[in-house]
Formats: structure tokens, sequence, C-alpha cells
């Protein structure tokens, strides 16, 4: 049987990799799994795609129509300061590769996924699709930052020169299963959740760095997806575009905490430490380009979604990516 459509998602066992399989074998509606297509979801072991070798045979194989590329070096802040020219030139050379292969593939279209990290330090908020090369990045991660930016510049550059249909997503911060939930080199819901388990299990209190009172947008890795799915067969712009709840749904970190403690059903001392710094008050991202071309999306409320990805925490713990065996 040949597929009409062949999807390729590089970085596919990874958060949204993950939550887009999900959507693609669960969703009834139209974020499902379309007729004629096939979805391939690569892994590390599908290839290094460092490599152009390695990458051009991926392609070879698969022969995909569209692409969603995920892959990437990530780490948490103190990996990103200590080993910037690695998340420089490790994700320039797999953005390269799979933009380049793509193009001599004559893929129809390729989404790839930045970062709100590629934003310049020194803006003005809410921060848009406008602004990313306003200014250099946080100097803490710019190796990964600029690698990221310059996914921007090369999909500008493959459509003036040949008329190619890349673009890119920037998501704001993303949580949900299949999130990795290593205590030191975690984002902030999968480290909470993590201490609150184990806060939980061993009858300890349950301390939460920082006074609770920073501001972030959290989008539900299930959402995600949808609207990754939206943009491949819907979105038509070169320029990206910002995925993200709106700037009233932005959530204090007590209040992430208090929806953790209740998902685990924490019943034990419960406080902050108000000695450990807090970061950003609040870096808001607009989400009004998006909520131009669906206004009527419907995000999954946030204690739903820190329920549910508390729960797969809890099922998956000791195989979850839990810094655990």
């Amino acid at each position: 049987m040949t597929h009409e459509k062949v999807i390729l998602v590089t970085g596919g066992s990874g958060l949204v990799g993950k939550a887009i399989e999900w959507v693609i074998e669960n969703d009834k509606g139209k974020y499902g799994k379309g007729e004629g297509e096939k979805w391939v979801f690569l892994t590390s072991k599908d290839g290094d795609l460092r490599s152009i070798e390695a990458t051009r045979a991926i392609f070879e194989k698969y022969k995909p129509t569209q692409v969603i590329h995920l892959a990437a070096l990530v780490g948490g802040l103190f990996k990103n300061i200590k080993y910037k020219l690695d998340f420089l030139r490790d994700n320039l050379l797999i953005n390269d590769n799979v933009l380049h292969t793509a193009h001599e593939h004559k893929v129809e279209k390729v989404v790839s996924c930045l970062s709100t990290c590629i934003f310049p330090d020194k803006t003005t908020y809410p921060i848009d699709e406008t602004m990313i090369h306003n200014g250099p990045p946080h100097e803490s991660n710019f190796g990964y930052a600029y690698a990221k930016r310059l996914i921007d510049s090369q999909n500008k550059a493959y459509n003036d020169q040949f008329g190619d249909n890349f673009t890119s997503v920037i998501p704001t911060n993303v949580f949900g299963p299949h999130d990795n939930y290593d205590l030191q080199d975690s984002h902030v819901i999968p480290g909470l959740i993590h201490k609150c388990y184990l806060a939980k299990k061993n009858g300890t209190p349950f301390v939460v760095a920082g006074t609770g009172k920073p501001l972030r947008q959290f989008i539900y890795s299930r959402d995600l997806a949808k609207l990754f799915i939206w943009v491949l067969r819907e979105y038509k712009e070169i320029d990206p575009i910002i995925l993200s709840v709106g700037e009233k749904d932005e959530v204090c970190i007590k209040d992430v905490a208090d929806a953790i403690v209740k998902a685990v059903g924490f019943e034990g001392e419960y406080s902050f430490d108000t000695s450990k710094s807090d970061g950003q008050y609040k870096k808001t991202a607009s989400n009004a380009k998006l909520m131009k071309y669906l206004p009527d999306f419907q995000f999954t409320p946030f204690e739903v979604a820190v329920k549910e990805s508390t729960d797969w925490f809890i099922q998956n713990y000791g195989n979850a990516r839990t810094g655990n065996p």
C-alpha cells in the first residue's frame, strides 16, 4: 500500500513527539490520523542527525512528504552554561542536515520547533514573532538560542531562493506525559511533580524554591501537539507562530505547586524557601497571531493537565525519565 503522505517526526521519543503520536492515534476529531497518512516517529536509534550521511539514509528509507522537526540537543541551565559550543554546533548540524535533506528530497513542508529562549534578553513584553532577531539572547544559553534562531533565517532563505515551504513554531513552557522528570535537570512542573511525589512517599516536607510569585505561560503537550498538526496542515506562512495560552492564562508558581499538591494527594508540610532566587518575574509571549487563526481553540484546563501529567508520572515511576534506575 502506498501512502499519499509520509510525515516524518524527528525527535519522536521526546515530550512533544510522544504527544503528537498520542493525538494522531487517539483524537477522533480533526487532529487524528488523516486518510492516506503514514506517520514515522524517529528516535536517536534511527541515526545521528548530526551526520549528513545518516540523515540522507533516513530520508531515503522513509521518503517523507512532510517533516516535523523536533530533534535537538537540549539540557537544563547548568548544561547550557557549561557546553555552549556543543549546544551551538550540534544543533546547527542537526538543523542544517534536516532542512537541506528535506530540500534535496523536495519535501512539501517542514515545521521546526523553536523555543522562547531565542528571544532577545533585553526586550519589551509581551514578546511576539516580530522580535526574534532584535538583540542578543540571554548569555546563559546563547549557543542553543542562536542555533534555534537560525532555523528562522534558514526557512526564509530556502523560501526566497527555492520556494521551499519551511516554517517554524515557538511554544512556551511545555509539560505533560513523557517529560524529563529528573530532579537535577528538569523544568519546573516535572521537577516539582517528582519532588512532591517523593515527599509524599517518604513522609518529608515539600519545599518549593522561591516565593511562588513568578508568572509563566504553560502549554500542555497534547494541546501543543494539536496545534503542531494544525500548523502542518493549515498554516501557510514561512514566518514563525507562537503556540501558547494567552496572557490571561499565565499561572504563578504557587498555583503550579498547589495544583501538584492536589494531584499527588500530598497532605504533609508544604512551604516556600524564599532564600532561593525566583528568576525573572514574567516573560509573557503574545498569542495574538494564533488567536487570529484559531479563536475557538480549547486549551486543556491547567489543573486537568497537571493531574494527567502527575498520574502518568506515578504510573511510569522508575521508567519515566526520572533519574532513577
